[in-house]
């Protein structure tokens, strides 16, 4: 490979050229790359932030529809004296209205699940109690605590900062990121709870960040395998090219031979007007030159 580059002019001018594109592909696909992810993460971010507030927006108004049609109190709705349910670690505990939200909340929470890339869709109390969580985190009890730490999320209290943060939290779209005690990295957007009035807690949705890392991953892969074909294409080609175009030089390189051996019989003829057909006609005032002083000589 090093002797044919050595060798070959259109090799040699075919890799510094994709060099020099390589160089300049990498810094417009990087460039490009980061306005990829930061649209992606904005995108992200919009669609976690209206969900927030489109299940916080819902919750209350369940709650208090619940409360005109007489089903629940306020004071029920309210209610912060946990009764725990035995026999849970952790702890899960009963509200006086979460048999309510058991029916109430989950097909809503279970309906935004299906926006795409969505882990968790769930409400908080201010004081980080979850009454109901969704159905994929509501299985059976199954007496394995590492099982049922996943798959059975709901009725605890999360007292974690991050819990307290967004059960605390009164502004729209408030946006944290965490470690999950299951071990995933969490991307969670949060909405207020308001009913009547009063701070009841917070919608809060969640996206799996290693989920959303390995379709930037897959993006990156996609980006720089097209990069990759896009420069073997054009070195082939242009190696193709710049070689057809410099063959009349392995022409002239022969014919030049000839001359220098004394044959200068064989005309040069090159019918361009480029910097290779100027290079023929000196070639051919040359031989022509050589030829009449041979002539002379001769005679």
């Amino acid at each position: 490979m090093i002797h044919l580059i050595k060798t070959k002019i259109g090799l040699k001018i075919a890799l510094l050229t994709n060099l020099f594109l390589l160089v300049i592909t990498i810094l417009c696909g990087s460039v490009h790359f980061y306005q990829l992810n930061e649209k992606y993460n904005t995108q992200f971010t919009d669609k976690g932030k209206m969900a927030s507030i489109i299940g916080a927006k819902s919750l209350s108004r369940i709650f208090e529809e619940a409360i005109d049609n007489g089903a629940l109190t306020l004071s029920d709705v309210m209610d912060t004296n946990y009764e725990e349910i035995m026999a849970f670690d952790p702890p899960k505990y009963h509200t006086r209205y979460d048999r309510y939200t058991d029916k109430a909340f989950l097909s809503l929470q279970d309906e935004l699940l299906k926006i795409s890339d969505l882990l968790y869709a769930i409400a908080f109390d201010v004081n980080g109690y979850l009454p109901t969580h969704n159905t994929i985190f509501s299985k059976p009890i199954t007496g394995d605590n590492k099982i049922d730490l996943k798959g059975n999320r709901t009725k605890r209290i999360f007292t974690d900062a991050i819990s307290v943060n967004c059960s605390k939290n009164k502004e729209p779209g408030f946006v944290q990121k965490y470690q999950r005690d299951t071990g995933e990295v969490i991307w969670d957007i949060s909405s207020p709870i308001f009913v009547k009035g009063k701070h009841w807690g917070c919608f809060a949705v969640g996206f799996d960040l290693n989920q959303i890392h390995q379709n930037k991953r897959s993006l990156l892969f996609s980006l720089s395998a097209m990069i990759l074909v896009i420069l073997f294409v054009s070195m082939v080609s242009m190696f193709f090219l710049i070689n057809n175009s410099l063959r009349p030089l392995s022409d002239f390189t022969r014919v030049a031979s000839d001359l220098a051996d004394g044959k200068m019989d064989e005309k040069i003829i090159w019918d361009t007007q480029d910097e290779i057909g100027k290079l023929a006609d000196v070639l051919e005032r040359l031989r022509t030159s050589l030829k009449a002083a041979m002539d002379r000589l001769s005679r």
